[in-house]
């Protein structure tokens, strides 16, 4: 359905997130020469989950290059790339396979800036899926946004669904600092409205995807899906939930936060990994530090349990939060 934004008509069009995913970095590489995409399985197989799919007929082997099995590599690769005035973009099929490329990340794209004295730009997106996706067993279901956010000079973005993909990506792809951009295996076909027009969304900017009066819920990615059949359940017993997307985790955007919680007086955060060092924990630290007065319950925190991730079906459901979850975390700052 089109709808009319400063006087301009747009058309919007149901795409999947892989194909939001795919498009921006299409456009993006129609509009700069110095982009390009490398990775495993992304020319010739269109991409592990098929989100670089006809990106090598249209770009060449050039410009979308499988590499080999070997993250530290490539991510070295990319990082005296950047160095040398190109733009890389780097899929991960994984980010726990970043692991392998981890020291790259850290200790060069991160740090290059400062270490060089600002001689040196690393505009490079690593990009990929991040937490569980269903039974991968232990090895293959963390989450690493609190890892990599815990490093100064990398940005962190974690979209949780189409729209908020490609507006993200594209500016991802735009910006001179290394960017951490994060997916979701069980999201790549998820479909939502993207607009056929150009647009971006700034990194660093939070969305209240839904307003409320009663308590504010902060997520991101793929589980605030759980934080929204929580707010309708809670809907029917009269409590209204206020449900804000941080979209990026570093640069956070803490005013979203803060003049929620002024509203409400009540906050829950919800978050797929580990408790121990979280991005709830920084939340709530920031909250206690700049509106512990206008709390009116404790902060509540809901995470996976803390364990690696089990491979059992019945162990996995109850490792992960869920909306059940999020409906008694609501209900304890609600005194319910």
């Amino acid at each position: 359905m089109p709808f009319t934004f400063k006087g301009i008509k747009i058309k919007m069009r149901t795409i999947q997130f892989r194909e939001a995913v795919c498009e921006a970095m299409s456009e993006e590489m129609r509009r700069d020469e110095s982009i390009y995409l490398m990775g495993e399985e992304v020319a010739e197989y269109n991409g592990a989950y098929k989100a670089s799919k006809g990106m090598l007929d249209e770009f060449g082997p050039k410009r979308v290059i499988d590499t080999p099995i070997a993250e530290l590599g490539f991510a070295g690769i990319a990082v005296g790339s950047a160095m040398n005035g190109n733009r890389p973009i780097v899929e991960f099929m994984t980010f726990n396979f970043s692991l392998v490329g981890i020291d790259q990340i850290i200790n060069n794209a991160a740090k290059m800036r400062q270490m060089s004295a600002g001689q040196f730009n690393i505009p490079i997106v690593f990009r990929g899926p991040t937490a569980s996706a269903g039974q991968l067993a232990a090895t293959h279901s963390q989450a690493f946004e609190n890892w990599y956010a815990n490093t100064p000079g990398l940005k962190v973005v974690v979209p949780s669904n189409p729209y908020d993909a490609k507006g993200l990506l594209k500016s991802a792809i735009r910006d001179n600092d290394p960017v951490i951009f994060m997916e979701s295996e069980q999201m790549y076909g998820d479909k939502g409205e993207v607009p056929e027009g150009e647009y971006t969304i700034p990194l660093g900017v939070a969305d209240v995807k839904r307003e409320g009066k009663d308590v504010t819920i902060v997520s991101f990615g793929k589980i605030l899906k759980e934080a929204f059949l929580a707010a309708d359940e809670l809907e029917k017993e009269g409590i209204s939930c206020e449900i804000i997307d941080l979209r990026t985790i570093r640069p956070m955007d803490h005013d979203t936060i803060l003049n929620s919680i002024k509203k409400t007086n009540r906050l829950v955060v919800l978050e797929e990994a580990w408790p121990f060092g979280s991005i709830a924990s920084e939340i709530t630290y920031i909250v206690q530090e700049r509106a512990f007065d206008y709390l009116d319950a404790p902060i509540q925190r809901i995470t996976t349990a803390d364990t690696p991730a089990p491979y059992s079906p019945a162990l996995l459901k109850e490792w992960l939060p869920n909306a059940g979850d999020v409906v008694k975390a609501v209900k304890k700052v609600m005194y319910k």
